[in-house]
């Protein structure tokens, strides 16, 4: 069993808020972290790494997004969301074969990776490649085959199919791998369907990934064919009976606010897709104070155009600021939590998303030494606000370096985007 010594770094520690432990030695074992602050004395570690000037947190989990969505970054531009959708994403991903998932999800491992990301949320088609590229790169991952179930329109796998993907797959790459099932939305399933593969997730185990009430003109619409809103909709069908992702829930009302509670569901904040396609922005205190487990995605490479969760914890605070007029809303660490520690427990991993002994060694470092993380008045301030993804030195997931001082020690980044490049000719023409 492998064993890492990180000497001499600043730790983000969340046993105490915006706690900074300085000058700390982190001892890794395994998958595991042994210690935090002074070594084990008869701890002899395979390598060492000294983390002076630098800044360890948990690594960020990427709890809602499309990774082969790579392959359609600056391919629908300034379109609002239905014609976004509509008119260029889906014929699009008409084009979209398995190899071609392969190659979009690799080139994001490379992406979220470099940013300091060491999971993410996957809701997509040919699902087994993206297994491979989970496999291959060190990451973590839950994983969904998106499911319509509309006959004709599901991309290369019906329910039975999806099931026996998430059968599969569950616990591999050394428990790396989660599997669950991924209903589109409830403004595309029908609800006989919603039925039926919420029945299927609990009858098996499972758990849900689905798109939630991201316009007004959703919950209208629920409201005129069901008479209840998409989350109350939700809720009749039974999908928040078993552990449930409800991507964006943007427009949710107390009432909904107070079913997810109830259930147990995570709900996933998306704030730079809702900008770029020209959404509101939900205030996000309701669901907080009520318990939900908020956490952050990215969500696709085509609203969003990259895969820096860093910028996504910190659009969350400013823009929360901003939506509450209230300059004292997601104070010190929140924001971290929520990108980390919410994370996590949304996809299903509560040994990850916080740094202490007994937790997985999921573990990313800041570079301190850089003009813009001068003066150091506040530690934590300086990671929400004025650190970049650029600033990662190090990414360690359970123990084992898959980064390093700008090199990725898992994954064929030019060959990733040289193959990315070719693929994509399909599209222009």
């Amino acid at each position: 069993m492998s064993r890492l010594l990180i000497k001499r770094v600043s730790v983000l520690s969340f046993e105490r808020k915006g706690s900074i432990i300085a000058e700390a030695d982190i001892a890794i074992e395994g998958s595991r972290i042994v210690a935090i602050g002074r070594a084990p004395e008869d701890f002899r570690p395979d390598e060492t790494l000294d983390g002076y000037n630098h800044l360890a947190v948990p690594g960020f989990w990427n709890a809602h997004t499309h990774a082969p969505m790579s392959l359609l970054r600056g391919y629908a531009e300034d379109m609002p969301g239905d014609r976004w959708f509509f008119e260029r994403v889906r014929p699009a991903e008409a084009l979209i074969d398995a190899d071609d998932v392969y190659w979009g999800a690799a080139l994001a491992a490379c992406e979220m990776i470099r940013g300091g990301t060491v999971a993410f949320n996957d809701h997509y088609f040919h699902m087994d490649r993206v297994v491979e590229v989970v496999g291959q790169s060190g990451m973590k991952a839950t994983l969904a085959w998106t499911q319509f179930g509309i006959p004709g329109v599901d991309v290369s796998a019906d329910l039975a199919g999806a099931a026996a993907f998430a059968e599969r797959w569950q616990g591999a790459a050394g428990g790396r791998i989660r599997c669950v099932l991924g209903p589109h939305s409830p403004y595309i399933c029908p609800p006989e369907f919603l039925r039926e593969i919420s029945a299927l997730a609990g009858a098996r185990g499972l758990g849900l990934h689905i798109h939630v009430a991201e316009t007004a003109q959703q919950v209208q619409e629920s409201l005129a064919s069901h008479g209840v809103t998409p989350v109350a909709y939700l809720e009749a069908c039974g999908v928040l009976d078993v552990p449930c992702v409800a991507a964006h829930t943007i427009h949710a009302s107390a009432e909904d606010v107070a079913i997810l509670s109830a259930h147990g569901a995570s709900v996933v904040h998306c704030p730079i897709s809702y900008l770029k396609l020209g959404l509101e922005v939900n205030d996000l205190r309701p669901m907080l104070d009520a318990g939900v487990n908020v956490a952050l995605g990215t969500d696709g490479l085509a609203s969003n155009n990259d895969m820096d969760m860093k910028a996504a914890l910190r659009f969350t605070a400013l823009m929360q600021k901003s939506v509450r007029k209230d300059a004292e809303t997601m104070p010190g660490d929140l924001p971290v939590r929520l990108a980390t520690t919410n994370g996590a427990r949304a996809m299903g991993f509560p040994e990850s998303g916080a740094l202490a002994a007994g937790r997985a060694a999921d573990i990313v470092l800041f570079d301190l030494d850089q003009p813009h993380l001068y003066p150091r008045h506040d530690l934590v301030a300086n990671l929400v606000h004025s650190a970049r993804a650029s600033d990662v030195t190090h990414v360690i997931v359970d123990g084992r370096l898959l980064y390093r001082d700008g090199a990725l020690l898992t994954l064929d980044e030019e060959k990733i985007k040289a193959e990315v490049q070719r693929r994509v000719a399909k599209f222009a023409r």
